[in-house]
């Protein structure tokens, strides 16, 4: 009899799944003879069996509406049983507040939601975001083709809570006109620098480059390059290290010598941005991701240059943009829902189609090799500087207490380049206050 119900029970499981009529959804669960009865009995827990409306709520603004609508509109009519209602939240920061809040609530979640790649660990730690570790496997959801630094950087530890999705990364923007009719190359050591600027700036008439103080990710790397870990091995920060010292001391001077200047403060990004556009600076540090808003807006060539490699010989960067997750507070049906929707917002088609029309770049290596990725590089050669790198690209320091340090961090050095403010004091009183945030975080 016991015999008798399960096979029952199994029968009308698998009616339920083929009964519910429409078209199969993206990647759907694993099924079928070759599969196995674990197999199905795993993949039937992420099923999407009746009709239902989920949000995504997203950072891109604008002008990219025409986009989003188009992608959500093809996913809506690819299939008949999900709807996705999009929802343009804000910056990062203000979603990542929206987010935090409707967490503690556990309700007013959405389905989906993006999140900038630093605060993964944050959402990891906390159980913000689902461990998709288990869909992964259930569907056979091919992530081995994402590019290995930013399949890391979409992870908490061993648990992979999120997927890569709008990507970028360092890199710096130079009049290529100006750089030509001066003789002019963007250095690829940073020894080499200290001449550049100066020659930089007297090209332009103004400075040799912008350093965005808004964001701490901008010179990050220039710390990493030099053997500054930020956050060392026994969970302290040794940003008030000599070796860190000297790199703050080089921005300082740069700034002080007029040969740099450092962006922050209230429109600092758009400041920066136009004064690149209008020729005043001959070059910026700035995201890969804003390529196309460079070029639009300017009437001259514009050129795209690595970092330079520090004194250790190390060049690598650090992976910007956003990736996509689920909340882990919604319903199951929510929740297998969304992880349909999450694999077609970064399938390998409709990822060519975020990269030509943000500028962000391809997450997954196979589209490189493809004819719509040789289309992309033909249609933006400038991006070849980031191709020939790819492998530089690094996941971001994963910490608990990273947004907290990375805002104290930045504040101190916004004193020490606007204010000139003394090195060693402020780097050593920045480094107890992040000392203290690492402690509590632990």
């Amino acid at each position: 009899m016991k015999r008798l119900l399960a096979i029952l029970l199994a029968a009308s499981m698998m009616f339920a799944m083929t009964a519910c009529g429409g078209t199969e959804a993206p990647s759907s669960p694993a099924s079928g003879p070759d599969a196995g009865e674990p197999a199905v009995d795993e993949a039937a827990k992420y099923a999407v069996t009746e009709p239902i409306t989920i949000t995504w709520w997203h950072a891109l603004e604008t002008q990219y509406d025409g986009l989003v609508a188009e992608i959500v509109d093809e996913f809506n009519k690819s299939q008949d049983l999900i709807t996705v209602e999009a929802q343009y939240i804000g910056s990062y920061s203000e979603i990542n507040e929206a987010l935090v809040a409707a967490h503690a609530a556990g309700s007013g979640l959405p389905a989906v939601v993006v999140a900038n790649t630093d605060y993964v660990a944050s959402y990891g730690a906390n159980g913000v975001y689902e461990d998709l570790t288990p869909y992964i496997a259930a569907t056979k959801y091919d992530v081995d083709d994402f590019a290995v630094g930013l399949l890391e950087s979409a992870k908490y530890g061993d648990k992979q809570v999120s997927l890569p999705f709008l990507h970028s990364t360092q890199i710096i923007y130079y009049n290529k006109d100006m750089a030509q009719k001066a003789g002019i190359t963007v250095p690829t050591v940073i020894t080499d620098f200290d001449a550049f600027l100066q020659d930089a700036a007297k090209a332009s008439g103004g400075v040799g480059t912008i350093i965005p103080g808004w964001d701490q990710w901008y010179f990050e790397t220039l710390y990493l390059n030099e053997g500054v870990k930020i956050i060392t091995d026994d969970n302290t920060c040794d940003l008030n290290s000599d070796t860190a010292k000297g790199v703050t001391a080089k921005l300082q001077q740069w700034c002080k010598d007029g040969v740099a200047t450092w962006a922050f403060g209230k429109d600092a990004s758009a400041n920066m941005r136009q004064s690149f556009y209008d020729g005043k600076t001959f070059s910026v540090l700035h995201t890969s991701s804003l390529y196309n808003n460079y070029v639009d807006n300017c009437d001259f060539e514009v050129g795209m240059a690595w970092y330079p490699a520090g004194t250790t010989g190390a060049k690598d960067s650090e992976v910007g943009g956003c990736v996509l997750g689920i909340p882990a507070k919604v319903d199951q049906k929510t929740k297998n829902a969304a992880w349909v929707f999450l694999q077609y917002l970064c399938g390998k088609d409709v990822n060519m189609k975020w990269a030509e029309g943000t500028g962000y770049t391809p997450t997954r290596n196979s589209v490189l090799q493809t004819d719509e990725g040789k289309d992309f590089l033909a249609k933006k050669p400038e991006f070849k500087a980031v191709f020939d790198n790819l492998d530089l690209i690094k996941p971001r320091i994963q910490n608990a207490a990273w947004a907290q340090l990375a805002t104290t961090w930045k504040n101190y050095m916004n004193e020490m380049m606007a204010e000139q403010a003394d090195i060693n004091t402020k780097s050593d009183d920045m480094v107890v206050e992040i000392n203290e945030i690492l402690e509590d975080s632990k």
